[in-house]
């Protein structure tokens, strides 16, 4: 009921032609060629609505809007819309009064865009009926077939397994490696090996800044075989009386006198 009160506008042309056409005499259809173009019988404006499924070819006045003539439409193409022959710019369509008499006239467009506008606004409304036409028998069609009762029934119970994924082929899962700062290692790859990075060689500055600590004293019962053995000491220690004083630097008096005995003296150098 809301459908049939509500009244769409689907197409609004400003200019028509309107003609008398004689009456058909075979099935071959209508020609635009057998009209008075030149002189038509009445001009408008025409506009296509839409009320439900039917929709409305209404012939009305340019300036009053006055409703000259109108015709209901239940089927496109059918009867009361057809089109000529010999041209696509000119239709034939059945007006019908409200007393039920009805009668077919010519209508006809300057532009062949209008024409195209007119034709595509009555194509397109039908095509929406034939739409909610299936859509209703469908409807129709699933309210009559059982419904299908896919609820639990009483005492009926699934079973879900979730968190029991096993690994490709059933074999364990690889440990991970952690390493420093809680950071995640991946292992590394089979027949892969770990480079470690060469220990650079020692400078000749910090060769140079080298302090050998002093030589140890050693007991006077050493054997000649620990003296070759021992290679950090050097050869003077080797040869150390074992008399030597419990001080390791010597007294610097007697190493003063031995370098004054050891140098030749020279003339030139005062002794002191």
């Amino acid at each position: 009921t809301a459908e049939l009160e509500y009244e769409s506008v689907l197409c609004v042309k400003p200019d028509v032609n309107v003609y008398r056409i004689p009456p058909r005499t075979s099935n071959r259809g209508y020609r635009a060629s057998d009209w008075k173009l030149d002189h038509p019988d009445w001009t408008g404006r025409l506009r296509v609505t839409s009320k439900g499924k039917t929709a409305y070819i209404k012939l009305e006045d340019k300036v009053s809007g006055e409703l000259f003539a109108q015709a209901p439409i239940d089927q496109y193409p059918g009867i009361a819309v057809e089109t000529v022959t010999d041209s696509s710019r000119y239709f034939v369509i059945r007006i019908q009064d409200g007393t039920g008499r009805s009668a077919f006239i010519g209508i006809g467009f300057t532009d062949r865009g209008d024409a195209f506008d007119f034709n595509v606004s009555l194509q397109d409304h039908f095509k929406w009926v034939k739409q909610e036409t299936e859509i209703s028998k469908e409807s129709q069609e699933a309210d009559t077939r059982p419904k299908l009762d896919l609820g639990f029934k009483e005492g009926q119970t699934i079973k879900l397994n979730i968190g029991n994924m096993t690994t490709k082929k059933g074999g364990a899962a690889k440990p991970r490696v952690s390493g420093s700062g809680g950071l995640s290692l991946l292992p590394p790859p089979p027949g892969g090996k770990i480079t470690v990075p060469p220990i650079p060689p020692p400078s000749s500055t910090a060769i140079a800044n080298h302090v050998t600590p002093p030589p140890m004293l050693k007991s006077s019962n050493v054997s000649s075989a620990d003296i070759l053995l021992d290679l950090d000491a050097p050869a003077s220690a080797s040869k150390a009386p074992a008399s030597a004083t419990t001080d390791l630097w010597g007294d610097f008096s007697t190493a003063s006198s031995a370098v004054s005995s050891q140098a030749p003296q020279q003339s030139n150098w005062v002794q002191f």
